[in-house]
C-alpha cells in the first residue's frame, strides 16, 4: 500500500476508486465499506484509494474554538490506522492536512480541486452521513450531482449494524471509555491494540519492587508513545504483546499520564511483560516495533502517595493480569521476523 501526504506527488494513480473519511479505528463498518470499495475498484480496473485527514477535523475545530474538550478521544494512531487500511487491501492512502485552507474550501471547489484534479476519481463511495466542504455545505446529493455532470459514479453505503446496533467510531470510543474491551473487540472485529517502536523511558520500573541481589529489574517496562492527548482507552490492562518474540507475550500495561511519577501530561503506554523473553537480554527491545493488544481492563489509573503504594498496586495488577490471561490463553501464532518499517 502506498501512502502520500497530500496529492501533489508523481506516484499517485491518475484515476481511482475512492472513499473519504477519518477511519478512526477502522471498525467493522469501515471494513465493510472498504470491501465494497475494493470490489468496485476491481470491477472498474482501478486502484482503491482512501482519502483521510490529520488532524481529525473535529480536533481542528475544537482547537480553533478554544474548546479542546470538544475534540474526540482518539482510538488509533495514524500508524495503526494505516496498518489496518493495508490489511483491508487498500492500494493507496492520501492523508490531507486538515487546516484553515481545507476547512474553508467550498464543497464545489473540494470536488474540483481535490477529487477531480487531484485524484482523478472515477468512483466515489461515502457513508450515509457524509458531509464536506466549508460549513459542511456538501452532502451526498451534492456529490451525486457533480458525478452526473463530470462522469464519475457516486454510491452511498448505509449504516453497518451488529446485533441491531450501529457500528461507529463513537460506539467504539464509548466501549473503550467504559473499559468494555469485549464489546470494543466485537465492534472492531479484532482485539483493540496499539503499536509503535519501543522508546527509552525514565527506567523507574526497574527499581520498583527491588528485594536484593538478582532482583534489580523490578517491574521493567516497554514504553510506547501515544501521540494524542485524549486516548479513547485509559487505565491498567491485561495485555498480549506481539513482535518481540516468536509468540505473543503476556503482560500488564498502563495507558495514561502516570500521575504518581510524571506531571508532564504526556500519554504513554507502559508494558510489563510477565515473563521477560531471554532472547531480548536486558536492552534488546529498544527500537523494535511491537503491537500491544489491550484485552481486559483491570482498573482506572490512580495517583498514589508514594512509590511503595504504587509498587503494591502494580503487584496486585500483575496477579490479576496473570489470572485473566491464564483463563484466556492465546492461540499459537508464529510471528515473522521484523523488517524495516516507516516511522509514521
Amino acid at each position: 500500500m502506498q501512502v502520500f501526504r497530500g496529492f501533489h506527488h508523481p506516484g499517485i494513480a491518475s484515476a481511482c476508486a475512492l472513499t473519504i473519511g477519518n477511519f478512526d479505528g477502522v471498525h467493522r463498518g469501515h471494513q465493510a465499506m472498504l470491501a465494497l470499495l475494493q470490489s468496485e475498484a476491481q470491477h472498474r480496473g482501478l486502484p482503491s484509494c482512501v482519502l483521510s485527514f490529520e488532524p481529525h477535523p473535529r480536533d481542528y475545530f475544537a482547537a480553533k474554538s478554544g474548546k479542546p474538550e470538544l475534540a474526540p478521544a482518539r482510538i488509533a494512531t495514524l500508524r495503526d490506522k494505516l496498518s489496518e487500511l493495508e490489511r483491508c487491501g487498500i492500494d493507496q492512502v492520501i492523508v490531507l492536512r486538515f487546516d484553515e485552507r481545507l476547512a474553508s474550501l467550498p464543497a464545489q471547489d473540494f470536488i474540483d480541486q481535490v477529487l477531480r484534479q487531484g485524484l482523478g476519481v472515477r468512483y466515489v463511495l461515502v457513508g450515509d452521513d457524509f458531509r464536506f466542504g466549508a460549513k459542511r455545505q456538501g452532502d451526498y446529493a451534492t456529490l451525486d450531482a457533480a458525478g452526473a455532470r463530470h462522469g464519475f459514479d457516486v454510491a452511498r453505503m448505509m449504516s453497518y449494524e451488529v446485533h441491531g446496533l450501529r457500528v461507529s467510531s463513537s460506539a467504539v470510543r464509548e466501549a473503550l471509555a467504559a473499559g468494555d474491551m469485549k464489546n470494543a473487540a466485537r465492534l472492531l472485529g479484532r482485539p483493540y491494540s496499539i503499536s509503535g517502536h519501543v522508546v527509552h523511558g525514565a527506567k523507574l520500573g526497574r527499581s520498583l519492587g527491588e528485594t536484593g541481589a538478582g532482583k534489580a529489574d523490578g517491574f521493567r517496562t516497554l514504553n510506547l508513545r501515544f501521540p494524542h492527548d485524549k486516548p479513547a482507552a485509559m487505565g491498567i490492562f491485561a495485555v498480549r504483546v506481539h513482535g518481540l518474540a516468536g509468540t505473543a507475550l503476556d503482560g500488564v500495561a498502563s495507558l495514561g499520564r502516570r500521575p504518581t511519577v510524571d506531571d508532564s501530561g504526556r500519554v504513554l503506554l507502559e508494558v510489563h511483560c510477565l515473563d521477560w523473553p531471554a532472547a531480548l537480554e536486558r536492552e534488546g527491545a529498544y527500537g523494535k516495533l511491537m503491537r500491544v493488544e489491550l484485552l481486559h481492563k483491570l482498573r482506572d489509573e490512580a495517583r498514589y502517595d508514594g512509590l511503595d503504594a504504587l509498587t503494591a498496586a502494580i503487584r496486585q495488577d500483575v496477579v490479576q493480569a496473570r489470572e485473566f490471561l491464564a483463563a484466556h490463553p492465546a492461540p499459537y501464532v508464529k510471528v515473522s521476523r521484523q523488517t524495516t518499517r516507516d516511522r509514521i
